[in-house]
């Protein structure tokens, strides 16, 4: 309930702060417009279209994309075991930035391509491709699929990909910085109907992974002991793996690459609410939707440039991920 009380609170404040100072008053006047389908006619056309077709859509992607890179976070750092896990071990992000930066070089070459061919098409086809095949090299033909074999195939994936994405670079020429912007990730391009696209997803995502929380629990305990108790490891890595993964696709051919969300919120809320995933889960959404609203609020309403947003976020996690890494060494050590 804190949670989603400062999340309301943040919308607010967000949808306020800018180069026009909007007054609260009207925020909230406009938001219930929008919420009851009635056009309040006492406000401001300008401030009206300011904030309900500029600001809220980007808002919402904030609010949409943060929340769900934590929660998948959280399921990719409990079906594998590994604290430093993240939507992006696996490659996707990887996969993402190569089919974004292919329809970009093959529009500055003067392909005509038809309006179907988006760059957020590309950037999900590309997310998703990359997922079946690192899972192909993991399994090698076998039902059998592990952790370790899982984040080495996502190694080795991302890095011919990222080779590729040099590649392509190179090709762009004078129009790279269009890449390396997409690269950087930005929530500016956001629309309603990105929103439309993406709410229900992640919804259906996260009630799948909630309805596997019991089980997530159980594979914590070590793989042997979940077998025992009659956990099918392997189709539940396989189904929240898929699930995770395209939701991942979905908000990276949103927003671009925004790293380090689902690494940090999971071990932030940890320390408040312990390990039991069911409950985790369910805090993912509303503390990393916060995290990377105020994050975008920051490089959009406070700084004097506006900054990619997946700079700021790498900046503050960067920090934390060589924590988690330390201490986990730290933790073995001990043990050993």
């Amino acid at each position: 309930m804190i949670l989603m009380f400062l999340l309301l609170v943040a919308v607010v404040v967000s949808a306020h702060m800018g180069f026009m100072k909007i007054p609260v008053r009207d925020v909230l006047d406009i938001i219930a417009d929008l919420l009851s389908g009635n056009r309040n006619q006492g406000i401001d056309p300008v401030m009206y279209t300011v904030v309900a077709d500029i600001r809220l859509p980007r808002i919402m992607a904030a609010v949409l994309v943060g929340g769900t890179l934590a929660v998948c976070g959280t399921v990719f750092q409990a079906i594998l075991l590994n604290p430093l896990a993240d939507p992006y071990t696996l490659g996707i992000s990887s996969g993402a930035a190569f089919g974004a930066s292919l329809v970009i070089v093959l529009q500055v070459m003067g392909l005509a391509l038809p309006d179907l061919f988006t760059v957020p098409l590309f950037a999900f086809a590309g997310a998703t491709g990359t997922m079946f095949l690192v899972l192909a090299l993991a399994s090698g033909g076998s039902a059998r699929l592990s952790s370790t074999s899982l984040i080495l195939s996502g190694v080795i994936v991302s890095s011919i990909l990222s080779a590729a994405i040099g590649f392509l670079k190179f090709l762009a020429d004078e129009q790279v910085g269009i890449i390396i912007f997409w690269l950087m990730g930005s929530l500016s391009g956001a629309s309603w109907d990105n929103i439309l696209m993406l709410g229900p997803a992640a919804m259906a995502g996260m009630c799948v992974a909630l309805f596997y929380s019991r089980d997530l629990n159980i594979m914590s305990t070590g793989e042997r002991t979940a077998i025992t108790l009659g956990v099918n490891t392997t189709a539940l890595r396989y189904i929240l793996l898929v699930t995770c993964s395209l939701l991942t696709a979905l908000c990276v051919a949103v927003s671009g690459i925004i790293g380090f969300v689902g690494l940090i919120v999971p071990h932030m809320l940890r320390y408040v609410a312990g390990p039991d995933n069911r409950w985790l889960i369910i805090l993912s959404f509303p503390a990393g939707a916060l995290l990377l609203l105020c994050a975008d609020t920051v490089t959009r309403a406070v700084l004097p440039v506006e900054v990619p947003i997946g700079v700021l976020t790498a900046l503050i996690g960067g920090p934390v991920f060589c924590w988690i890494f330390r201490k986990r060494q730290m933790d073995y050590d001990t043990a050993s």
